[in-house]
């Protein structure tokens, strides 16, 4: 009943307001199977099934398609989907048959008539093999053993046929394709049939549309087994928790929010498993967290191999699971920056395989991205595991017609002392029907919605910073004479920022600013601290941002020499100051604060350095994962407590770049720095289209002289490294790049469309799309790459409403274009550049 009745409110706010269905949340029928999902795994429902409709597909090669035709696909990218063609009649609900064969109707209840309009495809006439004139199929209907139609042979170019079928009370028929001779031509066949306008009419008078139906055979009930596994004293945890005492309790977090815990208790060493669980009213989202703790008065057996997310996704009978992921950013430290830092990859996952997916030294996306959009024929889930720390995922592809995914800390193997109680990293499922790319979109608004940090309630505005850390080799060389006279030349240039970022080495160093650990600004080249550097801004209107990397300590700091015992490491290198360790957190936690305060600290920024190597070493063999857990726990819990001191302060996350970038970090901190991989222009590109389907709010640097650069450089926050030592410099110019940005920046936070296949090539053009639907707005970024001989492309815009007018305005020339949303979705945006390289922004805004 409760599952229902969300549906139906959900239902009532989209007749309410249509834009949501763009605009805010998922679908209904989404929602409906998050619920139906979390009844059984979090309230142990048994889910009872309804008999459904579903096609059964037998066809000699190829596949079934519904409603429409694909023409052509480059990896991530799709193009060319048109509805069903019979001569010159487009039909936009049927059946496609790609070859000869059967399909069986399955119908939920008995069927009185089926009609249809049948005939060879079209779609292909124009193709390089040609179909035009080409196929000879025939095409039959048989229910209950008896033969209800026949057509004649067919062939392309002939109109065509009116089917309609008396099925007598029949609960499944068949459709038939056959050749009728020489519909194969040198190994190239042409029986590509399609049954257009395909609907039975049941008895009761209602519609079955069989476009809409699902491929069978269908996927089993959702079951109520627990969606995490473990070993407990060698037992797993699917036998051990049918027999533990199970107590589940539902609170309501807010309006959008219902908390779910369940808590799994061992009678006989008294564990408690308990599994919290949030779930969303707004997006067809779920997430949980396990804990584990010793009520028992002994260390219990060995707990090993805990999956925060162990469960089987099942799909139908058509199409095979596709899994879209990403590439992680490395840290600099470990491995050189690169161009194809979070890099969308796509891989089709066949029967009997198996893909494996980690974190590298500790950073949890400087390996593999933590984010994974697992696809099936017309639905899927997207996945993520939040965990600062090494975590590991395993897809594993069954016989038949499932799939099973493991996520989790990679190493767990310990005892639970009395009274001791560990986390595991957060699972996210999120839900979704119809188009991989726009359950991104679900995905970005959920995360603009409920994940990312509100200074004020308000989430972070696009964000301008300057900086001279490419004239005083980060701040190593920088001092308070040079940033004061920095900041006045921006001031004299009339060039705005929001805030002064004073990044690595303003602190106490030996030789190099990467010699951390002695946590107070240098007194040598900063005398009076930096509060005239923060006072000289604020009273001018910037902020400003300092940077930290809490976690290293190097030897002859202050922190090294005087408390070996909060560090974790070798003698004579680099150490860990130990999170896990209550006093050295709290130190930290306090030093970090007062001097937020005392220099006027506006926004927090910190940095990392791998962390992983120091775990492992400093457990036992009986306590292996447990110094990483007390580490991600006390880590997690400073960036708590400093943002509850500085409620109103914006915190910012990097780590050698974005290797960072898992969900838990960013529900605390935005990544500024998105890459260590900065400037060059297709790289910028291109960390921009794989970064922007999992992160809507993230920023880069620009020390751009030229229009081509400095747009491969935006982002939704930027951060300008101009030399303002020099007074040749165009700033005219450079106003007038920065006013551009300005103009567009806001469009980061819609929905994002890739519009062009991912190319790490330079003679190849790349596109992109940014649309607001609730205000109508939007933009598309366009490059010509430098050694591309196209001059025009057509792209094909999404999210717009068909019947709508837009207003375009090319921002490099004048004059205003109004375009019909239908043109621009089918048609296309046609963008001409005669340069090598050249770029465009194309704004637009609805109109009518």
């Amino acid at each position: 009943m409760k599952t229902l009745l969300l549906v139906v409110a959900q239902v009532l706010l989209l007749i309410l307001n249509p834009a949501l269905v763009e605009g805010i949340s998922g679908t209904p029928e989404e929602m409906s199977d998050a619920n139906r999902w979390a009844d059984a795994k979090f309230e142990g429902r048994v889910e009872s099934k309804t008999e459904d409709g579903y096609l059964m597909v037998y066809l000699k090669s190829g596949q079934l398609e519904k409603n429409e035709v694909s023409v052509r696909r480059n990896g991530i990218y799709a193009t060319g989907r048109r509805p069903l063609c019979i001569l010159d009649k487009k039909y936009r609900r049927g059946l496609y048959f790609s070859s000869e064969g059967r399909v069986v109707v399955h119908l939920p209840a008995p069927g009185k008539s089926f009609e249809a309009i049948v005939g060879v495809d079209s779609n292909r006439n124009g193709a390089f093999y040609s179909s035009a004139g080409r196929g000879s199929a025939i095409a039959s209907v048989e229910a209950k053993g008896k033969e209800l139609f026949r057509s004649a042979t067919m062939r392309e170019g002939m109109p065509g046929v009116p089917v309609n079928a008396d099925l007598g009370g029949a609960k499944e028929f068949t459709l038939t394709l056959s050749d009728a001779g020489g519909g194969t031509v040198q190994h190239v066949n042409f029986n590509q049939a399609d049954w257009a306008e395909a609907r039975v009419t049941l008895t009761d008078g209602s519609i079955v549309w069989l476009g809409d139906l699902p491929t069978g055979p269908l996927r089993s009930a959702y079951t109520t087994e627990p969606p995490f596994s473990f070993r407990y004293g060698d037992q797993p945890s699917v036998d051990l928790l049918k027999t533990w005492h199970v107590q589940r309790d539902v609170r309501k977090l807010d309006e959008n929010r219902s908390e779910h815990t369940s808590s799994y208790t061992d009678p006989r060493t008294g564990l408690v498993v308990r599994c919290v669980a949030v779930r969303y009213c707004d997006f067809p989202t779920l997430e949980w967290t396990l804990y584990f703790k010793n009520t028992g008065e002994r260390s219990t057996p060995i707990l090993e191999n805990i999956q925060a997310l162990d469960s089987r996704l099942e799909r139908g009978g058509g199409g095979e699971f596709v899994l879209h992921h990403g590439k992680g950013s490395p840290h600099s430290g470990l491995t050189a920056p690169s161009p194809t830092e979070y890099a969308p990859i796509e891989s089709k996952l066949d029967p009997g395989m198996e893909k494996r997916f980690a974190a590298a030294a500790g950073m949890p996306a400087g390996g593999d991205l933590p984010y994974f959009n697992v696809e099936w024929p017309g639905e899927g889930v997207i996945l993520a595991v939040g965990w600062p720390g090494q975590w590991a995922a395993l897809f594993s592809r069954d016989k038949a017609n499932g799939l099973r995914v493991q996520a989790g800390q990679e190493l767990t193997h310990f005892k639970l002392l009395p009274g001791e109680e560990i986390r595991t990293p957060l699972t996210v499922m999120q839900f979704w029907k119809g188009d991989w790319i726009g359950a991104q979109n679900v995905w970005r608004r959920w995360m603009v919605a409920h994940n990312m940090p509100r200074p004020k309630g308000k989430v972070p505005p696009p964000l301008s910073a300057a900086s001279s850390a490419g004239q005083y080799i980060e701040m190593a060389e920088a001092n308070e004479d040079n940033q004061l006279m920095f900041i006045d030349r921006y001031s004299e240039e009339g060039m705005k920022f929001d805030y002064w970022w004073m990044d690595a080495g303003w602190h106490v160093f030996q030789g190099h600013w990467l010699n951390t650990g002695t946590w107070d600004p240098d007194p040598q080249r900063f005398p009076h601290g930096l509060r005239p550097v923060s006072d000289h801004l604020h009273a001018k209107g910037p902020k400003l941002i300092l940077w930290f990397v809490p976690e290293q300590v190097t030897p002859g700091s202050w922190l090294y020499e005087n408390h070996p015992e909060w560090l974790l490491g070798r003698d004579g290198e680099f150490k860990l100051l130990n999170f896990g360790n209550a006093e050295a957190r709290t130190w930290m936690l306090n030093h970090v604060d007062n001097l937020i305060t005392e220099q006027g600290v506006d926004l927090y920024r910190q940095d990392g350095f791998p962390v992983g190597r120091f775990w492992r070493p400093n457990d036992a063999v009986d306590r292996q994962g447990i110094t990483e857990i007390r580490h991600v726990e006390g880590y997690l819990a400073y960036w708590d407590e400093l943002r509850q001191r500085h409620p109103e302060m914006l915190t910012d996350i990097c780590a050698g770049g974005g290797s960072r970038n898992e969900l838990e970090t960013l529900r605390r901190a935005v990544p500024l720095w998105r890459s260590d991989y900065a400037y060059e222009n297709t790289g910028m590109q291109n960390i921009t289209y794989g970064m922007s389907l999992w992160i809507p709010y993230f920023g880069s640097g620009t020390n751009a002289l030229d229009l081509y650069t400095f747009r491969s450089q935006m982002a939704p926050a930027l951060a300008t490294v101009w030399d303002m030592r020099s007074h040749s410099l165009d700033y005219k110019f450079l106003r007038t790049l920065m006013a551009q940005w300005e103009q567009v920046a806001d469009n980061y936070y819609g929905d994002y469309y890739p519009l062009l296949p991912y190319r790490t090539e330079d003679d190849v053009w790349i596109a992109w799309q940014f649309h607001r639907p609730e205000s109508g707005e939007g933009m598309v970024q366009v490059f010509r790459r430098p050694e591309s001989p196209i001059t025009a492309v057509d792209l094909k815009l999404r999210g717009l409403e068909p019947a709508a007018r837009y207003a375009m305005t090319n921002m490099d020339t004048t004059g205003i274009t109004r375009i019909s949303g239908q043109d621009l979705m089918e048609k296309g945006l046609h963008v001409v550049m005669e340069k090598q390289p050249d770029s465009a922004i194309i704004s637009y805004k609805q109109v009518r």
